[in-house]
């Protein structure tokens, strides 16, 4: 191999797999950054490895507490623990900026003094001449009076690290195979400290901290989206210029929306606050997280936990395409879950959405399981309980199709024989024969009077099971006074 070649492929792996989740708390925690960690933590368990969490918060100007403690948050509620204290980036600065210092002693690194306006006229000559925008590297080799004359006009300076066009980078990606870059096409010498006077070393940047903070943390496999493909050879190149030993390298598929497009916070609800806001459950969201990317190996189905997707989760099921998030699969996907809860444990979700609707609440939480139970099968988010129970937890007020059907001829003469000969106690088979018998009576069809009692006790025309809708309102003795007002 030439001496401007950088091969990674066949190098093995430390015998512990330790990855890591590195989010910047510069807003809450994103669906694709949750992608992310639920794919590196069912790799950590599958492999009974270590999954760590790095807050990568040196932009200071947008990274803020309370976004860390989202993510966190967020991370907590998808089940995704960590093993580790977190580590956070900024806080291992002076190391970052040493690390500097000595590539710049070391002349694989220089201090660039173009201004914007000179970066601006180069992009703009590039992309005139129909080129990719890129750093000529003109400052690399300043002589030291060139450097002193920049000095003395008070020009400030960026750290670059030089990339030699003529060098291959190689890497074999756990989930694209063989992967190859040239130099040229990383865009000319790589800035790695802000602007800042000649004297000092301005804030390290994401390339450079990214690969001392892995080393720092004995990162075993970087996981990651395929957007940091680019990125990954750069960093190739600052390992080894560093001597660090590089991890091995994974790029998800990215997630894209209906259009084939990234998804961005232009399609809406893309954090996971706002899923779970909007009625999603933990374990519907981990397990669509799971499916967008990987194939469940065959016998395994598409619903399942974290849990049990890591005893199967590896990189030769992980797509190269992107993932398409499909709200169709995550709704059908938080139906079962939903669906599969017993009465007790989804009441207890549903209760402070009940209460922040305003509802007083039966004391008796068997009553409440009842009603879960009953409106369970018609959710698909946990915010549908909210107007599934709304007729049970305070009195309706008929709907328009409710108001039409009672004003009907002959129902609400039927609703007055029924309410004659309705018995103390609901009993269900008493109920039903009353309501063949009040039909035939009243001349009109059972259709029509079991119609009038749903809109006479739950105000509408759809909803639940009705025997088991006036069952349960009979229990708490609300069925007649509903009837009564429905002929009144």
């Amino acid at each position: 191999m030439g001496s401007g070649y950088i091969s990674l492929l066949n190098v093995e792996p430390p015998l512990t797999v330790r990855v890591r989740l590195a989010p910047s708390p510069t807003g809450p925690l994103h669906i694709g950054t949750a992608r992310t960690a639920v794919f590196n933590w069912l790799y950590a368990r599958r492999n009974k490895g270590r999954f760590l969490l790095r807050i990568e918060d040196t932009d200071k100007e947008r990274s803020k507490p309370e976004f860390t403690r989202n993510i966190l948050e967020g991370l907590r509620w998808l089940g995704i623990d960590w093993d580790e204290e977190p580590v956070v980036q900024s806080a291992r600065g002076a190391l970052h900026r040493q690390a500097i210092a000595d590539l710049l002693a070391s002349g694989k690194a220089y201090r660039c003094y173009c201004s914007e306006a000179e970066l601006e006229a180069m992009r703009n000559a590039r992309k005139a001449a129909g080129q990719p925008p890129r750093y000529d590297n003109r400052h690399r080799h300043l002589t030291a009076d060139q450097e002193a004359a920049f000095q003395r006009e008070g020009r400030e300076a960026v750290v670059r690290f030089a990339i030699d066009d003529s060098e291959e980078i190689h890497w074999h990606d756990l989930v694209r195979g063989p992967m190859a870059w040239s130099g040229r096409d990383l865009g000319g010498d790589m800035v790695i400290a802000r602007r800042c006077p000649a004297d000092s070393i301005g804030d390290p940047l994401y390339n450079l901290v990214v690969v001392l903070d892995d080393a720092f943390m004995d990162i075993s496999h970087v996981i990651r989206g395929e957007d940091h493909i680019a990125n990954t050879a750069k960093q190739l190149l600052l390992y080894r210029a560093l001597g660090l030993k590089a991890p091995s390298f994974a790029h998800t598929p990215l997630i894209l929306n209906r259009d084939g497009r990234k998804l961005s916070k232009r399609d809406g609800v893309t954090s996971i606050s706002d899923f779970q806001a909007m009625g999603y459950t933990a374990e519907a969201i981990g397990n669509y997280m799971g499916l967008l990317g990987w194939s469940p190996p065959q016998g395994m189905g598409e619903r399942f936990t974290l849990v049990e997707a890591s005893r199967h989760f590896d990189f030769d099921r992980v797509n190269r395409a992107g993932a398409r998030f499909d709200w169709d699969k995550l709704n059908w996907i938080n139906g079962q879950v939903l669906h599969g809860q017993s009465s007790t444990a989804l009441r207890a979700q549903l209760e402070p959405l009940w209460r922040q609707a305003g509802f007083t609440l039966a004391a008796d939480p068997a009553w409440l399981d009842r009603l879960t139970g009953l409106i369970s099968p018609s959710l698909t988010l946990l915010k549908d309980g909210v107007d599934q129970a709304r007729p049970f937890l305070t009195t309706p007020e008929p709907d328009q199709a409710a108001r039409d059907h009672l004003a009907s001829e002959g129902c609400r003469a039927a609703l007055r024989l029924l309410l004659e000969g309705l018995p103390d106690r609901f009993d269900d088979a008493a109920v039903r024969a009353l309501l063949g018998q009040v039909a035939k009576a009243a001349g009109v069809s059972r259709g029509v009077l079991m119609k009038g009692v749903r809109a006479a006790l739950l105000g509408s025309l759809q909803g639940p099971d009705l025997m088991a809708s006036w069952a349960l309102l009979s229990q708490r003795g609300e069925d007649r006074g509903r009837l009564l007002g429905a002929i009144d």
